[in-house]
């Protein structure tokens, strides 16, 4: 482990990390998670902050996913389908040096057409194997099913290689964690190492704890405010208030400035209903937003909060956008590198992610009471319309109250 750190160090001065398109992620096999139930994690970093959450019945599967407000593709960067398959990526920038192609930016035409014809991860392979190379690709894309599969595939242009979150041999511990490099690939070129730093830290505490759970992902990780190299913790540097401005230098932590949503997809036991796979979702970022739950159901109804508008965008997103504003009001130069920390945290307890914590709590709170109530009895899918109402309820009238968020 200490070697593998000096490497990483080494290369994170060697090559920067300058790319606006990347991400942490990881999956938890079942094994490895507290109740048993595997995990899929994607911390979305992107010039495209407006995101939604769109429903689809294109394909063999019905299936959610994570869409760029703007795109009329639709291109997909995370979700799951109607038989507990999920799938998410993270931009690999190592992969492809040596096998470029004019086909370029199809990782979320991929994903679509995993979630409309996929059931396992094997299905997946297979769908690897039979598509025309080159993809048009550069990925570490993490996929698990509702058997208990869970594997990254690190996929270049013509081939890829598979890392099978079950096999002891390659994850000890039950996970795998993949930023913005590969390991099949060229390491001289890796990015988002700091990042990859900071969540091996989290996760291999996590693990000795057996605390690898959603509340750990979507608080620990999704929030982390200590940086992989440096070791900065900006928990130690908090403001006694929230009326005059701290700024910090905020760059390379797990979320970012460019960080434009979250998805946390919980599957499900062998025995147990995929209907019942959950996609924790946070749109926009994660210091100035909240976690809904997103269950599929036969009437296709969503919180509208998760959903565009007649803008064409998410009302949570935007929430949090305008939000995010209070943390990063230099708009000139290199502005969106510097954090004002009185606004995130202070030891009033006021800050932005301090307020929206309490909420989130309540909504995570009621959701998994109604969550354990269906694994018990079977879903209710009356009461999962109702809490999706009182969720968007909920959820609207707290950001209604909160002062800049218009």
């Amino acid at each position: 482990m200490n070697k593998l750190i000096i490497f990483l160090v080494a290369l994170f001065f060697a090559a920067g990390i300058n790319e606006s398109i990347a991400c942490t992620t990881a999956i938890v096999s079942g094994k490895a998670t507290p109740d048993g139930r595997p995990l899929l994690f994607k911390q979305r970093d992107t010039d495209e902050l407006h995101n939604k959450i769109e429903f689809f019945k294109d394909g063999k599967f019905d299936y959610v996913g994570l869409v760029n407000s703007n795109d009329p593709s639709q291109a997909v960067w995370g979700g799951y389908n109607n038989a507990g398959f999920a799938i998410i990526n993270s931009a690999s920038y190592n992969l492809n040096s040596n096998d470029p192609s004019p086909i370029k930016d199809s990782e979320g035409k991929l994903m679509r057409m995993a979630l409309q014809r996929c059931t396992t991860v094997s299905d997946f392979e297979h769908l690897l194997d039979s598509l025309p190379k080159p993809l048009g690709v550069e990925a570490n894309f993490g996929v698990i099913d509702a058997k208990g599969g869970g594997a990254y595939f690190e996929t270049g242009n013509s081939r890829y290689v598979k890392y099978d979150v079950n096999d002891p041999a390659i994850a000890p511990k039950g996970y795998i964690i993949r930023t913005n490099f590969s390991f099949s690939g060229d390491r001289s070129q890796d990015k988002g190492v700091s990042r990859y730093l900071e969540a091996e830290q989290l996760f291999t505490k996590a693990s000795a704890t057996q605390s690898l759970s959603c509340d750990f992902f979507l608080h620990t990780v999704a929030r982390c405010l200590t940086h992989g190299l440096t070791k900065t913790n900006l928990y130690d540097a908090m403001p006694s208030n929230g009326e005059t401005p701290v700024f910090v230098p905020f760059r390379d932590f797990i979320p970012r400035h460019l960080t434009s949503a979250t998805v946390l997809i919980q599957g499900t036991k062998e025995q147990e209903s995929s209907a019942l796979t959950t996609m924790w979702t946070i749109l926009g970022s994660p210091l100035t937003s909240v976690a809904i739950p997103v269950w599929m159901n036969p009437k296709g109804y969503f919180p509208p909060i998760l959903l565009p508008n007649e803008t064409g965008n998410a009302p949570l997103c935007e929430w949090s956008l305008q939000l995010k504003k209070q943390l990063f009001p230099i708009t000139k130069g290199e502005g969106n590198d510097y954090l004002n920390l009185s606004a995130l945290i202070n030891k009033e307890n006021k800050g932005i992610l301090q307020k929206n914590s309490a909420v989130e709590k309540g909504i995570i709170s009621r959701s998994e009471t109604n969550l354990n109530g269906w694994r018990s009895r079977g879903i209710n899918y009356q009461e999962m319309d109702e809490l999706y109402r009182w969720i968007n309820q909920f959820v609207s009238e707290y950001f209604s109250q909160t002062p800049g968020y218009l």
